[in-house]
Formats: C-alpha cells, sequence, structure tokens
C-alpha cells in the first residue's frame, strides 16, 4: 500500500493552458506548478504488483479451421482438433475446455482413451501426444516424436494400452499408452502384402481390430489393398487388391462383414467367408446414364456401418455425389433400409462420427446422432427420428455467422439487463430442433461464487449486432439486432447504389452502450450512426434522420514551431478562426450538381414502420458526400443520457446532436475548435467556395462566454446514388494479419480532402494525391481489418509497423497528416480554471496528441430540456501529450472513479399511468459530490498511444506523468476497477498488456502476452471492469483474459470439470453357444505379445520420447488435476501402506499362533512318548 500526497503552492492563472505543455509537465517526476490557494491531496493507493496475473480464461466460438474430431462414449465428451494446433473439448454447457500444443501443427487425428480421462493427439509434426483430462486444464503427460515416418492414421481399441500407428510408407507401429515408448513389434509393408506385388500399397489408411478377435487387425491401404493381419502369427490371413483407392472401412457388430468407401464414389461390403470379391457394390448417388454407364461420382470420404437391433442398419457416409450436379452442396447420406435421406450442410464437412450407445465394438452399436464437423460449423442430427433433425446447439458456434468486425465487454452490469434481452431474443428462435436433450452431456459444471451479470457485444459485417450472456465465463446469445432493417434496400441499376448490392454496406464499425439507460448506439462503415431505445412494447415509429457534412472546409496545413521541445501556442492572433459552413441536405437545390454532392451513403426508410419490442431505432445521422468524395470514416463516438447528446469526429472535425430535440448542435472542423489556442503554427488557410446554399453560420471563439450554436433540423435522407465503402485499407481481402506489421491508429493520414505541408530540415515539400477517389472495397472481418483511421498512400506508411518507433512529439512531423478526432467523453468536470463548479463538458482528444475540453450549457428542467437549446463554447482549455490521444477516465480527489451521468432507463412505448407521470430521472456522479475532505477539483487521467497523464481540475496541473513506451505505442487503454480500486490497463502493439497505479501511474504489471501481434487482435482487444479482456483470436474464437490475481485463484472454481468417474459398462453376456461357435478369443493378451520381452526395444532412432510438463502444469492451475492425483495417489499410499502394515499384524499373529501350536504339539508329544498304543 502506497500513500502519496502532493502539495500545490500555487497555480498559474495565465495563458490558457500555458504551462499544460511544457517540458516540466513532459519530465519523468511530473513536478506540479504553484497554486494559489495550499491544497493536499491524499490518495491512498490499496493496489500492488501481488493483484496482477495474467492467464487466459476462456475461449468462445467455433474452433478456426477444424481437422478431427473423437468421441468418449462413456464420458459423453467431444475433442475437436484444428490446424493451428488447437484442441477444444466439450461437454454439458459450461465444460469447454481449449488446449494448445505449443507446437502449433495441424492436429490430424483424436483418440479417446475412453472412461480413462486421456486423450491422445496425432499432429501433422509426426508427434503423438497423450493429454491429462482429469485436470480442469488439461495438460501433455507424454509425447513420441517420429523422425523417419508421417504419421497418417492411430487406433486405439477400446480398453487396450497399445496404439496402433500407421504411417506414410505403409508401416504399422505400436506405442505403449502408458509409458509412450514404441514397441519392437512392428508390422512392415512389404510383409503384409504378398511377395509377388510389385507396387507399394501406399500410406496407412485405415487400422482397426476385428470384432470377433482382438488378435486380427484390418489394415487399410490407400492404393485399395486391405490386409487382415493375424498378430499372434505374425502373418496375414487375407488380402485384397481392389482397384479403386479407399478412403475409410466401418465393421458390422458381428466380425463377419465390413464396408469399404471408395474415390469412385462406391461402397464395397466384403465378406470374411470369400474375400476374392466383393459381396456387394454399391453407387449411392450414381444413376445409370443412357448409353448405360454409370455415372461418375465424386469420392465417398468416410462411411460409418452400424446397426440396430430395432430395425436395419445405418449406413452414413458424406460425398459421393455425381459430378454433374454443379453447384450442389456438401451433403451427408444415411441410408437406413431402402429409405436414403440426403441432409445438406452449409459448408464443407471436415469430418462426421456416429454416437453409439455402447463403447464395445462387438456389440449391436444402437446409432443415436451423428455429429458433423463442418469448416465453420458443428451440427449434432437426431438419427432416433425418422426425419432426422438437428439438435439445438447449446455452444456459441455462431459467432463468425457474419464476419466479427468489431467487440466491445461490459463488466457488473446491472442484473435485470440479462433477463430482459434473454427474453425477447428467446421469441426470435428458430424452430424445428430436436426435442431430446443434447446429446453431449460430459463433465460437471457449477455456477461459481465469483460471478457478475457480463455482457459481450459483436458488430458484424452484415450490420447485425448480438448480445452475448457472458456470466460465469459461459457465452449464450441473448439478442440480435440487424441494423440494415433501418435503411431502404438498394435496387439495382440506381447508379452506384448497384455496387452495394454485393458489399457490405452496413458493416459496423464501432458501439457505444448505456446499460443504465439501456441507450445504444451504432457507427456503420457507411459513415452512418443509429441511435436505439429499448423497449417492451412494439410500436409504430418513423425514424428521423440528420444529414451532417463533415468535410474540410480548408487546407489545413501544420508547420513545426520553431522550438521543437516546446510545441505549445503560437502567439495570439497569429490564427483567427474561420467562419464554419453547415450544409444540410437540399433536396430541392436547383443544380443537379449540389444533390449530386450532398447526398448520404444509404438512405433512411421514410415511412412509419412497425418495430417488434427490444431495440428500436430513433434516430439515424449520415455524412454526406461532398465534391463527389465519399465521406470520411467516423473515427469517435461518445453518447450521454444524462445530457441526451451525442458527439463524434472524424479526421475532418467534430458534431455534437442533441438525440432529444433531433438537432445538431456543432459541426466544425478540428482546426475551428481551437480558436487562438491552436498549438500548432498552420499556414494560411483560404476556405473553399460551397457549392450550395448555407442555412447557418456560426462563429466560435474561445472567450468565458459559451455560443449558442446555429441548430438546424435536416430532412430525410436525400434519394442518390451511392457507393460501396469500406474501411480504410491497404491491405489484401485475404490476409489475416501482415506478419506483425500493424499501422498506428494516428500515424496515417485522411485519404480525401487536401494534404497538409510537413516542413522538416530538408526544407518545405509538397505531397498531394492525384484527383482520383480513395481506395474503397468491401468491408472485411475484423481479422483482416486495420485498425488506422485514415490512410497514406506513402511508402513510408506502408512499412509502418507495430515496433517502429515513431517521433514522440507532433511538433516534427515527417510526412502528410490531418488532425483526426481519435475520442470523446461526456462528463462533469470544469472547462475553465476559473470555474467554481463543475458542468457538463465533452473531453476531445485527437490524433496530434491534443486534449481540448467543450463546456455545455443544459437545461435542468425536463420542459426546458425539449424546448431551448443547449449552447456549446470552446473554452480554449488545451492540454498535450505525445501521440494520439485513446482514452479518458476521471477520478475524485480520493482516488475513486466518477462514472458519467446517466439517465434511469424508461419505457417510451408503454401505456401512460396519469397517477405517474414518467419523467426522466438522472443519476449524476459530479467530482463534487464526493469532496468532504479535499475540497473541490477531480483528477482526470488522460492516456495516449504513448504516455498517460493525470492533471488537477480546474486548475489543469499535471500531477503525474508516466511514458509508457517508446519502442511502441498503446493500442488499447481504459480505466478500469480491480480489486475495489481503479488503475489504468493499456495493451500495446508490441503485444505487451501492462497496468499502471491511479493517480501516480506507477507500472504494475507489465507482461509480453502476445508474441505478435495482428490487425484482428488490435481491431478487438477490449477491457473491462474486473481485471478482464477479452480479443478475437480467430475469425471465429473469442479469446477472454484476465489480468487480476484474485480471478485466477478463483478460475478453478469457475472451470468445468472434464473428467468425471463413471463405471464402465459391462460387456453383454454373449450366451454360451454364440461364445462358443462365435470363435471370439478373450484370451488374447497383447503384452504377452507387444511388450520389450517377447518384441524387444524399437529402434531408438525411429521416435524419440519426450516426457510432457503436466506436473508443473498441474500443481499451478488445479487442486484436483496433477495435485489431486499427488493427493490421490499418497492416500493409495497410505492405504497400501495400511493394508501392508494390517498384513504384517496378520503374519506376526498366525507366526504367533504358529509357533503356540508347535509348542503345544512339542508338548504332547513329550507327553504320549511312552505311552502304549493301548493306553490312549
Amino acid at each position: 500500500m502506497k500513500k502519496f500526497r502532493k502539495v500545490l503552492d500555487g497555480l498559474t492563472t495565465s495563458s490558457p493552458g500555458g504551462t499544460i505543455g511544457s517540458p516540466s509537465c513532459g519530465s519523468a517526476a511530473g513536478t506540479p506548478t504553484a497554486a494559489p490557494t495550499p491544497k493536499e491531496i491524499d490518495v491512498q493507493e490499496t493496489l500492488v504488483s501481488e493483484n496482477f496475473q495474467l492467464c487466459k480464461t476462456v475461449r468462445h466460438g467455433f474452433p478456426y479451421q477444424p481437422t478431427a474430431l473423437a468421441f468418449d462414449p462413456v464420458q459423453k465428451l467431444l475433442a475437436v482438433g484444428s490446424r493451428s494446433g488447437g484442441v477444444r473439448i466439450l461437454g454439458r454447457p459450461g465444460v469447454d475446455c481449449f488446449c494448445q500444443h505449443e507446437s502449433g501443427a495441424a492436429v490430424l487425428q483424436l483418440q479417446f482413451l475412453i472412461n480413462e480421462g486421456a486423450l491422445v493427439t496425432a499432429c501433422a509434426d509426426d508427434t503423438l501426444h497423450l493429454w491429462n483430462l482429469r485436470q480442469r486444464r488439461p495438460a501433455i503427460l507424454h509425447s513420441l516424436k517420429f523422425n523417419r515416418e508421417r504419421i497418417t492414421f492411430c487406433h486405439l481399441p477400446f480398453q487396450s494400452k497399445w496404439l496402433y500407428v500407421g504411417t506414410e510408407r505403409g508401416n504399422t507401429h505400436i506405442v505403449n499408452i502408458e509409458s509412450f515408448i514404441l514397441s519392437g513389434y512392428v508390422i512392415m509393408w512389404n510383409k503384409a502384402i504378398e511377395l509377388s506385388t510389385k507396387t507399394h500399397p501406399g500410406p496407412v489408411v485405415h487400422l482397426s481390430d476385428s470384432p470377433k478377435d482382438e488378435g486380427k487387425l484390418l489394415i487399410g491401404f490407400e492404393s485399395g489393398t486391405i490386409v487382415q493381419w493375424d498378430l499372434r502369427v505374425k502373418k496375414a490371413d487375407f488380402r485384397i487388391y481392389y482397384d479403386e483407392a479407399i478412403h475409410s472401412v466401418g465393421w458390422h457388430h458381428e466380425g463377419k462383414q465390413f464396408m469399404c468407401s471408395h474415390s469412385d464414389g462406391s461402397l464395397t461390403l466384403w465378406n470374411l467367408r470369400n474375400t476374392t470379391k466383393p459381396f456387394q457394390v454399391t453407387f449411392p448417388h450414381g444413376k445409370i446414364q443412357k448409353d448405360g454407364r454409370k455415372e461418375s461420382c465424386k469420392p465417398i470420404l468416410k462411411v460409418e456401418y452400424k446397426t440396430s437391433r430395432s430395425s436395419e442398419p445405418f449406413v452414413i457416409f458424406s460425398g459421393g455425389l455425381s459430378y454433374d450436379k454443379a453447384g450442389r452442396r456438401p451433403t451427408l447420406t444415411i441410408m437406413h433400409g431402402k429409405a436414403i435421406t440426403v441432409l445438406e450442410m452449409d459448408y464443407p464437412i471436415v469430418e462426421f462420427m456416429a454416437l453409439c450407445e455402447t463403447p464395445y465394438n462387438n456389440e449391436v452399436q444402437e446409432p443415436y446422432a451423428v455429429v458433423v464437423l463442418l469448416e465453420k460449423d458443428l451440427i449434432v442430427v437426431d438419427l432416433t427420428q425418422s426425419n432426422f433433425p438437428v439438435f439445438e446447439n447449446p455452444y456459441p458456434m455462431d459467432i463468425h455467422e457474419s464476419p466479427v468486425t468489431c467487440t466491445a465487454y461490459f463488466a457488473e452490469c446491472p442484473p435485470d439487463i440479462i433477463p430482459i434481452l434473454y427474453s425477447i431474443g428467446a421469441k426470435h428462435k428458430k424452430t424445428g430442433y430436436s426435442q431430446k436433450e443434447w446429446p453431449i452431456g460430459g463433465g460437471t459444471w457449477t455456477l461459481g461464487s465469483h460471478t457478475y451479470p457480463e455482457i459481450i457485444i459483436t458488430g458484424h459485417a452484415d450490420g447485425s449486432i448480438k448480445f452475448w450472456d457472458a456470466s460465469a465465463i459461459t457465452l449464450q446469445m441473448l439478442y440480435k439486432l440487424k441494423t440494415s432493417k433501418v435503411f431502404e434496400k438498394p435496387k439495382p441499376g440506381e447508379g452506384r447504389a448497384a455496387e452495394l448490392v454485393e458489399e457490405d454496406p452496413f458493416a459496423v464499425q464501432m458501439v457505444s452502450w448505456c446499460p443504465q439507460s439501456r441507450i445504444f448506439c451504432v457507427v456503420g462503415i457507411s459513415a452512418h450512426i443509429i441511435l436505439y431505445r429499448f423497449s417492451k412494447c412494439d410500436a409504430n415509429t418513423q425514424i428521423v434522420s440528420l444529414e451532417v457534412h463533415l468535410q474540410c472546409e480548408s487546407e489545413d496545413v501544420i508547420s513545426p514551431s520553431e522550438n521543437e521541445n516546446n510545441p505549445c501556442f503560437s502567439e495570439p492572433g497569429s490564427h483567427s478562426p474561420q467562419p464554419h459552413h453547415q450544409h444540410p441536405a437540399s433536396p430541392g437545390s436547383g443544380t443537379l450538381e449540389g444533390i449530386k454532392d450532398s447526398i448520404p451513403c444509404l438512405k433512411v426508410k421514410d415511412r412509419v414502420v412497425r418495430v417488434p419490442p427490444g431495440y428500436q431505432a430513433e434516430l439515424v445521422i449520415q455524412l454526406l458526400w461532398t465534391d463527389g468524395e465519399p465521406p470520411q470514416q467516423i473515427t469517435s463516438l461518445d453518447i450521454n443520457s444524462a445530457y441526451g447528446l451525442l458527439a463524434f469526429g472524424n479526421c475532418n472535425g467534430l458534431a455534437v446532436v442533441d438525440y432529444l430535440q433531433k438537432t445538431i448542435l456543432l459541426c466544425m472542423s478540428t482546426l475551428d475548435l481551437y480558436g487562438t489556442a491552436d498549438p500548432y503554427q498552420r499556414l494560411t488557410r483560404s476556405p473553399r467556395r460551397n457549392r450550395q446554399s448555407t442555412s447557418g453560420l456560426t462563429e466560435l471563439s474561445d472567450n468565458q462566454q459559451s455560443i449558442d450554436m446555429e441548430r438546424s433540423k435536416s430532412p430525410t435522407s436525400v434519394k442518390g446514388p451511392g457507393r460501396k465503402l469500406s474501411l480504410p485499407t491497404d491491405l489484401k481481402t485475404d490476409l489475416d494479419h501482415v506478419n506483425g506489421h500493424c499501422t498506428s491508429p494516428t500515424s496515417q493520414p485522411c485519404s480525401a480532402g487536401k494534404p497538409r505541408i510537413p516542413m522538416g530540415p530538408e526544407g518545405s515539400r509538397l505531397t498531394r494525391r492525384g484527383p482520383g477517389r480513395p481506395p474503397f472495397r468491401k468491408a472485411q472481418s475484423a481479422a483482416c481489418m486495420e485498425i488506422s483511421l485514415p490512410v497514406s498512400h506513402t511508402e513510408e506508411s506502408r512499412e509502418n509497423s507495430f515496433s517502429r518507433s515513431r517521433s514522440s512529439s507532433v511538433s516534427s512531423i515527417d510526412r502528410d497528416t490531418k488532425e483526426a478526432i481519435t475520442t470523446l467523453q461526456f462528463g462533469e468536470s470544469y472547462g475553465r480554471k476559473s470555474d467554481a463548479l463543475p458542468t457538463p463538458c465533452l473531453w476531445v482528444g485527437t490524433s496530434l496528441g491534443v486534449v481540448l475540453l467543450i463546456p455545455m450549457s443544459i437545461p435542468t428542467d425536463q420542459e426546458e430540456r425539449m424546448e431551448e437549446s443547449v449552447t456549446i463554447g470552446p473554452s480554449g482549455m488545451v492540454l498535450m501529450l505525445k501521440g494520439s490521444v485513446l482514452r479518458f477516465g476521471f477520478l475524485d480527489c480520493m482516488g475513486a472513479h466518477i462514472q458519467s451521468p446517466y439517465e434511469v432507463w424508461r419505457d417510451l412505448n408503454a401505456p401512460e399511468d396519469p397517477d405517474r407521470p414518467r419523467r426522466r430521472k438522472l443519476v449524476n456522479f459530479s467530482p463534487s459530490s464526493s469532496q468532504d475532505a479535499c475540497g473541490e477539483g477531480h483528477l482526470a487521467v488522460v492516456c495516449s498511444e504513448r504516455q498517460a497523464k493525470v492533471f488537477l481540475m480546474p486548475s489543469q496541473s499535471c500531477l503525474f506523468v508516466h511514458n509508457i513506451t517508446e519502442s511502441s505505442f498503446v493500442l488499447r487503454a481504459d480505466v478500469v476497477s480491480v480489486c475495489n480500486s481503479v488503475c489504468l490497463a493499456c495493451f500495446c502493439a508490441n503485444g505487451h498488456v501492462m497496468t499502471l497505479s491511479l493517480p501516480s501511474l506507477r507500472p504494475l504489471m507489465d507482461v509480453n502476452y502476445l508474441p505478435l501481434t495482428d490487425m484482428r487482435i488490435a481491431r478487438t482487444f477490449c477491457f473491462t471492469n474486473g481485471g478482464q479482456a477479452l480479443y478475437l483470436s480467430s475469425p471465429t474464437e473469442i479469446q477472454r483474459i484476465t489480468y487480476s490475481q484474485e480471478m485466477c485463484d478463483n478460475l478453478q472454481e469457475m472451470l468445468g470439470e472434464l473428467f468425471t468417474p463413471i463405471e464402465t459398462p459391462e460387456a453383454q453376456n454373449r450366451g454360451f453357444l454364440k461364445g462358443f461357435f462365435g470363435g471370439n478369443a478373450h484370451t488374447f493378451d497383447r503384452e504377452e505379445l507387444f511388450g520389450e520381452a517377447a518384441a524387444g526395444k524399437a529402434s531408438r532412432s525411429l521416435a524419440q520420447h519426450i516426457p510432457g510438463q503436466a506436473g508443473l502444469e498441474g500443481m499451478k492451475v488445479a487442486a484436483s488435476g496433477a495435485v489431486g492425483d499427488l493427493a490421490r495417489a499418497r492416500i493409495a499410499l497410505d492405504e497400501r501402506g495400511q493394508r501392508l502394515g494390517e498384513l504384517e499384524e496378520r503374519t506376526a499373529l498366525m507366526m504367533t499362533s504358529a509357533e503356540t501350536f508347535s509348542k503345544h504339539a512339542h508338548e504332547l508329544m513329550l507327553k504320549c512318548k511312552d505311552k502304549k498304543w493301548y493306553q490312549f
């Protein structure tokens, strides 16, 4: 616990912000200047480094690029392997575990040790791994690396400890699962086939033991050769040579028949009595053509042959369709008796597996479901019903239904918001699912004690928004909102609008949500903002549309000041504010050119529409085209329900909208916001001549009096041609990352508008783009999106990387740049140094590291608020930081976090109660309300790409400053609550996650979490309260992490238990006659055949054993894992010792008894030694 005191000896009240940008503020000590009245700030910081630890918690979503599937029929667990080396283990809802191979090699095959709590993975780097699932976080116990052969297929018989491994050379090796050591027993390919065969049979594609006799191993080679190998006598029972390549083999449970699938789309059924030719050959989807020949069909990649007591056998296979049916979707075919059902899938089938009642392969299988793993989905088909419905998937496998473009994370939400969203979202759920319980029900999971309401919001490329319940480290879909319903569908042939049909004009760029007032704001890629209100009632509503011109009106040129170390302010009067012209849409404008230049990208529905309960659109704000150029992307947004205001900005300027009165309060360029407080020397500006009449002329100055801005209502959208838009990017659309290179959010200039002139040591140089338009392309998911706001087309910016060090001061600008609005925050603050009381303010951060404070005057009475205008005027207050401003936060003088004021939610569509009229209820967290000991004022935390500063308001003194990074830059920052205190959390472009104490900005944690970050992670990373964060780890998965030591300690309680002790079902009694005539050899001893005593040792150069680190991992993460195993082993040893002690005691008693018996016998002998026989 650290206690600090800062005594302010006097604060200057001279020129506005005159000392804020001075070097004294940038020093490491953050020395404050003098104050006229001594004030003592006494903040007791409770956070220390021991409160922080970074670890992954849980991963949600569909496994990206899946490759393999396995199921444990006793434990009811499902495992999915992926191309990146990940393994997801799924059980009942809440049981969802992610494991990752360190090598990152693709998972080729998965094999459960059925009911043993272990899993074998075979990877593309020819390594076998044994995972221990008896701990909540599985870990590798053993690994076996093959050096000379490539693994192609694995098979582990039920209740066996010997794993069969087939290789690309056609050999079959045997591995002891317990020791993970290779047996000396090898089935060489040249021994398996006949000596007369001249060609290599190809890789091993199938291995299975005969249901009739475990001592017989069926080996399938790719070329079409099938061999049944007698493991005891080490020779082949029979060999089958078929013309078509084999893809898979499935046994009948009696062991007398098996079925093969082939590359020509055929299924062959073989009888063991006669293996010279197939018993039956079928082409399930091949029709006979007119010339009598069969249609050529696609390969059947897998077949399963499952029997049922009550009906005909099931033959289930994937593929096999005829080639001539172009455009057919991937199919799964179920043949049940004479009925053939073809199930069309949305994505290609990776793998499927029938779920059966019994783990024994020699019993009637009784399949009840089929798990189908697709490239982008996981479905389970119910086989017990004739129409084969699918089960409703309880896992969040549809996060990527449309590519994710943005994320937001909210912890400690109001407790009533989740049930309300769920009840409304449940009305729109799909129907037609199987009524039976989800069949994958393994593991145990209970709701932990350390849970609180959490919500994750994802925005998507199709304009949809999804609300997810993320409480208790689970994820469940609550509610889906489609923003595209607000707009008219573009009609083909309407000029540029025709292009929009093929693109993603509704893609979501960012969201802003107030859980308390339930007001929701969406920023779209077509430079539009939609404001939603929540209602439990449906309503007929007409959406109001506002249109805003936010284009650069002048040639804004920055030149560095003469003193580069102090880029503060130009001389007063060197820059006079220029008038700013606001352009509302003018459908009646006389010239065609005027209409062309003042159109939005999308057309809002201009009629009354019926909206269902839930989020209902109230207002749409759109930026307009200007001079044939599309509007620039919106880069920042904030909304405040207590003020009824919405602010947004881009690289051209700032706009503030009163959404209660549906008016535009402020719309001006960034440069005009400075007034005379501009910290940069700019060249003379020549205002562009407007191409249409203006509706209002407003001039802002930085005097003490706020100026009432002209409010202009805009008509609805102008119908006109649109244009396909996207996030500005120079990336190729198929890239998920750019080799670790990323562009800083603010290091690039806008692609539209006029460039600025960099004034460097080499002299004045003017760089201009041609008259062409900036490149726009289809909206991409967060996997492919740049995080940059504007985009430069110079080679220098293309080469800009995460690790590149950029100029720490904006005074030395070495390339074209424009000042973008990068962050906005409403709150109660002091707009001027002389203010005695806090007032509503808007904090504005720009890409040049400048912080502007704009005070506002808002009527407090509800009726006046709806009638009188809100007045806004810049105060001239300017603060400076290095790099682009990312985040604001506010603390009182006791160090407590000050929340933004909000309006308590009220349902505007609910029936009016005459006795209790609906009135606005505001909750205000004013800094003055908690200043009993400290007097007036509050602390403002400002974080930029390079540094963080803490200012004392209203004196604007810089109390603390910390240079976060010199070699990289911060991507995300937020003031979050952890352990009943607050800290500043930062995520840097070099992959570091760090936390700083508040207000002293002491480093508390710095972890190199991601060695190489990419665009997707940079775009979607976000922090929240409670020490949690998330990011999109792949295009289909959300990874949640925690940086709180408390949560890491409680994580084991929150995670589900994978393994539960279950008795293995007993094998069915086969009966005397069936067992006698069936010939099943139950005396087969694999240990006798494969053990070192009989088979010898394998060559050391063939495979290398690598011990795992499960012990260390288990001791760290699971009391029920490795530590639990050790405890159980210790208990078992104690019990064994106790039993040995009891045995020793019993042995001693027996010895004593024997001695007594011997003594008595000896005495009896002596007594009777001299007696005759007749004396007895």
